[in-house]
């Protein structure tokens, strides 16, 4: 295939981190992306101006621009002021949906301007906050239960509210694929939040394209400590159905003590891959060496949010895909 279609779910540093490759291997890409978050300098803009969040949405576009004004344009925060930790692109994105009153221009638009390539698409058009009940516990917004420790995991329960309906857009690409990227990222902070969308699980049960998951690299400590890669298939197939994934694709390569000091410090460790679980999945499991080589760093005007650091080669997953597309 000269331009394969390629689908990418997901959203953040995962969706940012993917794309920058995935951009090399084909020019028909669609980056589909959660609507949930209302964290940091997008939950600022989602509460004063009643804007849907523009925050993933900048970092796909963002990652799907070669134009380098351009992309530092959109990536500049606010160091000092009132304006502190806050993004330009994302108040851009903002500026531009209050303009035509419709977010699909505002990305048209901002898409132009840094001469991307693919398109990007919010999973829904509808406002909504993301919820999840533990035991007797409720928390409400994305940003708040990406850091919530989950007290009895058994009995979890997340849902949108109200209830979101996928974007046709994001069905039409989803049916019309080569190949549906899940990219990693926040299990319960982005990745449910998609899947909880209703029409995604049954887009992906539908699609002739096969489905490829990509694992995190680390756990996270109170959401997911000590997860093998055959719990992070079980526990999406549970909000997609079960045979949703074709294809789990996961890390094999050892990450130097110098870039898991910091996140050890913390609780968070490699996801699990002893060979015996593996007999669980119907998903065919490929494992390869995946880890960037360098650490990342973090903006230090970007306060507001903590983001990960150790990342996925983009160039070792793209590898990876053309060889499943063959």
């Amino acid at each position: 295939m000269q331009s394969p279609k390629i689908v990418l779910l997901g959203g953040g540093t995962g969706s940012f981190t993917l794309l920058q490759g995935i951009k090399r291997l084909t020019t028909d890409i669609t980056a589909i992306v959660n609507m949930s978050d209302d964290g940091g300098s997008t939950g600022m803009l989602r509460d004063e101006l009643g804007v849907l969040p523009p925050g993933d949405i900048r970092q796909c576009l963002v990652a799907l621009s070669d134009k380098k004004e351009a992309r530092d344009l959109f990536s500049y925060r606010f160091s000092t002021g009132s304006f502190r930790g806050q993004s330009l692109g994302n108040m851009i994105l903002s500026g531009l949906e209050l303009q035509y009153g419709d977010l699909e221009k505002a990305i048209t638009v901002a898409g132009s301007l840094l001469d991307i390539t693919g398109r990007v698409v919010p999973v829904t058009l509808q406002k909504h906050r993301l919820v999840l009940r533990d035991g007797w516990k409720t928390v409400r917004g994305q940003g708040r239960i990406s850091n919530y420790s989950i007290k009895k995991p058994s009995g979890l329960k997340l849902w949108l509210e109200p209830a979101a309906v996928i974007n046709p857009q994001a069905t039409a690409a989803i049916m019309a694929a080569d190949m549906v990227v899940i990219a990693p990222g926040n299990f319960y902070g982005s990745l449910v939040p998609l899947c909880l969308v209703d029409g995604v699980a049954d887009a992906l049960q539908r699609t002739a394209a096969p489905v490829v998951s990509i694992t995190n690299l680390v756990n996270k400590p109170g959401q997911s400590p000590d997860w093998h890669v055959a719990d992070y298939v079980q526990h999406q197939e549970k909000y997609l159905g079960k045979g949703a994934i074709d294809i789990v694709l996961y890390n094999t390569q050892h990450i130097s003590d110098e870039l898991l000091g910091r996140y050890a410090q913390e609780g968070e460790f490699p996801v699990r891959t002893d060979p015996a679980r593996f007999a669980e999945l119907p998903a065919r499991a490929v494992g390869v060496p995946l880890v960037a080589k360098e650490l990342a760093v973090q903006d230090p005007a970007d306060h507001m949010i903590r983001r990960t650091l150790i990342r996925h080669d983009p160039e070792a997953v793209v590898e990876e895909l053309r060889k499943l597309l063959g």
